[in-house]
């Protein structure tokens, strides 16, 4: 048996923790061993009718409540999980059947597992040749008797677990490989780094369980290791943020996580709270990641929580991606967000991190320190021939460790993540401080202009500080260098804004002069052009990220 399921088996019979769901209107709760007495009717169900070992199994459901125990089934007769993307009431649902039937396709999945509220999607995927059984009729009826047996089926580390369809920035769908070995490995350095313990922390969550965020660290760890969990959707966040907050208070959550926007828009709803209203005193871990990390953001997090107990402590800096299962880095617990402050001119033309002098005269970039590897990961970062680069110099940030997953599946077939040596390339521009990583931009992304690099990120906040613009729908593009239709032009940027003013003509210009102004005093460059969307328009992952692929299509160039 894999040291993965060993150790969830473990809380399965030891631990009194548990799982609540349905909060505010339906809340239930239900000890680790009650879900894992389920998931063995699952499992006995489950290989009835057919499944085995090495069987890949999609789900889509929206209640945690009912993932927990099927995922956790799925792994007991040695098949492995693949989340769905879900559709939204402005999905197409022909246009989402037939990405569906290409993942499932890609993966190789021969069942989905259907829950509320998408059991109605079960005659769309039916009718192209998909078997589909809805999960609550597995162990229908049986659930008050005494569970069945363990399955007999070995597991072994290199069994794939998990196949987390990725949220990359273009249409071509792509899943991660994830082996119990990586799961292992990764769920247990966050533990350490983290210093989770079940007598004392409560985790809150309302994270997408087709994320890795939400899968692996907000369904998996605490399953794993027998922590107390607090669990709501995505549209119960969505449809009212402050949720989350007194979740955290009514519970006394002491670790929660999410993308940097949600910090931000947590902090307006915060400041506009009644005081005394809340108590977040009890939170030590605030878990930022899995999109750029804004300071400024934080900062008014932190500040608008202040008189609700809040600590500028608990904020955690983070790195992660599926390849890893999930964490890459954390940064210090109670050290706060720590930001590296750094010359602009060095970073975009000598691609060096030198620290800014003290006098302001110069213009400088700010990135947050997101802390050492994780244990059992080792980081490297190299130039564009592959030599390994020193203290603070900027390449290709490279990862090595039990926790990479060997490879993905693609349309393509499969295809392995690692060089010979064993060496990830994650994409991502940054560099080492003293062995602590701090993440720049993506390669394919930065903007190269005057022999500058200049990292779209830098564009999008500059931009999001414009009166009538949303905050965090602001995407820059690059546009690469070419001859269009009657013009020749250089490399250059597009930034797309969203705004409530779209449409109204005189708005409209004054954004644009104003997000002009804005980003040339922030990055010393003009925008070939400036788009004004309404709310909406801009295209996102089913996770949430801005697609800047996607975005490039969307607005074009002038003539070409």
């Amino acid at each position: 048996m894999s040291r993965f399921l060993e150790l969830l088996l473990r809380s399965a019979v030891q631990s009194q923790r548990g799982m609540t769901t349905g909060e505010p209107a339906n809340v239930i709760r239900r000890t680790w061993p009650e879900i894992h007495a389920t998931a063995r009717w699952m499992a006995q169900d489950l290989t009835a009718s057919g499944v085995v070992p090495g069987t890949v199994v999609a789900l889509l459901a929206g209640e945690p409540g009912l993932i927990a125990p099927v995922a956790q089934a799925v792994w007991l007769v040695g098949g492995s999980v693949t989340m769905l993307h879900q559709p939204t009431l402005r999905t197409d649902l022909a246009v989402w059947a037939e990405d569906t039937l290409s993942v499932l396709e890609m993966v190789g999945a021969d069942l989905v597992l259907l829950g509320p509220p998408f059991e109605p999607l079960a005659e769309v995927l039916t009718g192209r040749g998909v078997q589909v059984r809805a999960i609550a009729a597995l162990c229908s009826g049986q659930v008050d008797a005494p569970p069945p047996p363990l399955p007999d089926v070995p597991t072994h580390e290199n069994d794939t677990a998990l196949l987390q369809l990725t949220s990359g920035s273009t249409a071509q769908p792509k899943a991660v490989r994830i082996t119990h070995r990586n799961l292992y490995a990764n769920l247990t350095a966050m533990l350490h780094a983290s210093r989770l313990r079940p007598e004392r922390d409560v985790m809150i969550s309302w994270l997408p369980l087709f994320h890795d965020m939400g899968m692996v660290g907000f369904l998996t760890v605490p399953m794993a290791a027998g922590l107390e969990l607090v669990t709501v959707t995505p549209a119960d966040f969505l449809t009212r943020p402050m949720l989350w907050p007194e979740l955290i208070s009514r519970y006394r959550g002491t670790v929660t996580a999410a993308p940097n926007f949600a910090y931000a828009m947590l902090g307006r709803r915060l400041a506009r709270a009644e005081h005394g209203s809340l108590d977040l005193s009890s939170l030590r871990i605030a878990l930022n990641g899995a999109e750029p990390i804004d300071p400024d953001a934080v900062a008014a997090f932190t500040a608008a929580g202040a008189r609700f107990g809040l600590r500028p402590e608990c904020v955690v800096a983070a790195y992660g991606m599926a390849e890893t299962a999930l964490g890459v880095s954390f940064a210090p617990l109670d050290t706060g967000l720590e930001v590296d402050t750094v010359d602009a001119d060095a970073l975009e033309l000598d691609r060096r991190a030198l620290p800014a002098a003290s006098d302001g005269r110069r213009p400088v970039r700010r990135f947050p320190l997101l802390g050492p590897p994780l244990p059992g990961l080792t980081a490297r970062v190299v130039d564009a021939r592959g030599s390994v680069l020193g203290n603070r110099e900027v390449g290709t940030i490279q990862l090595r460790g039990e926790s990479v997953a060997p490879g993905y599946l693609t349309m393509d077939g499969p295809l392995a993540s690692q060089d010979a040596d064993g060496w990830l390339d994650t994409g991502d521009q940054g560099y080492l401080v003293d062995g602590t990583i701090v993440v720049c931009g993506r390669l394919k992304d930065v903007i190269i202009m005057g022999g500058r690099n200049i990292y779209p990120t830098d564009i999008e906040r500059a931009a999001g500080a414009v009166e009538g613009v949303r905050a965090g729908n602001v995407v820059a593009v690059r546009l690469e260098a070419g001859i269009g239709v009657g013009v020749t032009r250089r490399e250059s940027f597009v930034v797309a804004v969203e705004s409530r003013l779209a449409g109204d003509a005189d708005a409209e210009v004054l954004i644009r002069k104003q997000v002009t102004a804005k980003v040339m005093d922030a990055v010393g460059v003009r925008p070939a052009r400036v788009v004004v969307l309404s709310p909406g328009s801009l295209p996102k992952t089913p996770s949430g990220k801005l697609r800047r692929a996607a975005t490039r299509e969307l607005v074009g160039w002038p003539g070409g």
